[in-house]
């Protein structure tokens, strides 16, 4: 994701090395209304954070699970924003994430690997706060924060690990209002922090049970994802 933040920070550097000067302003009320409305799309990535057990097998096999490379995924949405102050805004994100991760579990002893690919499919309803800087010509910088509850579509039963539907993420990031002759466009780069432990340990569903040492092998599951988004608005 370095070519990501490098094309945000290039975008931001330019448009900052353009405005030397006061400029006729495009838009130059569209922030004072009180709703705002828009939609977006975007790509990003998804990963796992996994805490092995170190358990060891009947047959003396230990287990490690690791996601060792990042798939690109698709983000599209709608936007509402809501006008509190000049600087504040609150809004509200519902969003569909689709991507996959790819589980490899690698034995300890003889590097014997098992991998799974796991598609997403992500409903999320991000809940943000947007801190805007001052608007200087047609552009104004912002961070935002927020949490986002989140539901996978895609959770399916009898594979290596089995994890649970509901999610909630916290979100930190950073973007840009750029302000066209006709409409807004943001870049936003976010980063998203799960914090619930997805990992269900009961696995009735199994009807191979040789799977089930890949599920003990595994203490905690946490989802992350990396977003870059445009809004248009």
């Amino acid at each position: 994701m370095k070519q990501i933040a490098l094309i945000l920070f290039a975008l931001l550097l330019a448009s900052g090395a353009s405005a030397q000067k006061r400029k006729v302003q495009n838009r130059p009320y569209i922030d004072q209304r009180r709703w705002h409305y828009g939609f977006l799309v975007g790509i990003h990535t998804q990963d796992y954070k996994l805490v092995n057990t170190g358990y060891v097998t009947e047959d003396g096999e230990t287990w490690f699970a690791d996601v060792p490379e990042y798939s690109p995924g698709f983000t599209v949405g709608v936007l509402g924003e809501l006008y509190l102050n000049q600087f504040l805004s609150l809004r509200l994100v519902p969003t569909l994430h689709f991507g996959d991760k790819k589980v490899v579990f690698r034995e300890h002893t003889s590097g014997e690997e098992y991998s799974r690919a796991m598609k997403s499919a992500y409903l999320s309803i991000p809940i943000d706060l947007k801190f805007a800087a001052e608007r200087f010509n047609n552009y104004r910088p912002y961070v935002m924060a927020g949490i986002a509850p989140t539901y996978d579509f895609s959770v399916k039963k009898q594979g290596a690990l089995l994890v649970k539907p509901f999610d909630c993420y916290v979100e930190v990031g950073l973007g840009c209002d750029f302000y066209l002759p006709y409409f807004k466009l943001i870049p936003e780069l976010k980063f998203c922090f799960g914090l619930t432990n997805l990992i269900n340990k009961d696995r009735k569903d199994l009807t191979d049970q040789s799977l089930l040492k890949f599920t003990q092998s595994v203490d905690k599951v946490t989802s992350r994802m990396i977003v870059l988004t445009f809004y248009f608005e």
